[in-house]
């Protein structure tokens, strides 16, 4: 009677089984593509992703700008006080601002 009992738990777990074992191998079967896939994803850079950092560069920029900027209108007023050492850090100042604006970004 033990044995018949068992016996029928066991045929009555088979299908469960079956669908776990179909499960596992299908897993096997996917995992290269998956690995590949992953791959590829961290390998190339999207769209959004490229905006993103050329938006960050380009904010980047423009904040040197504006503190180079701050920094020759500071020398420009010490020039204009008789300091002649401050006039050639205005114009070092302005070339350096100027060649930041004529750089392209983030390419």
């Amino acid at each position: 009677m033990k044995h018949g009992v068992r016996l029928l738990m066991a045929f009555g777990l088979l299908p469960a089984l079956g669908g776990c074992i179909a499960k596992t191998a299908l897993d096997v079967v996917t995992a290269p593509v998956k690995v590949v896939s992953k791959g590829v994803d961290l390998a190339t850079t999207s769209q959004s992703e490229s905006d993103e950092k050329r938006g960050r560069a380009l904010r980047e920029r423009e904040e040197q700008i504006g503190k180079l900027s701050r920094k020759r209108d500071r020398e420009a007023k010490r020039c204009d006080d008789g300091n002649s050492e401050a006039c050639a850090k205005a114009e070092a100042l302005s070339a350096e601002i100027e060649s930041l604006v004529d750089a392209p970004v983030g390419r």
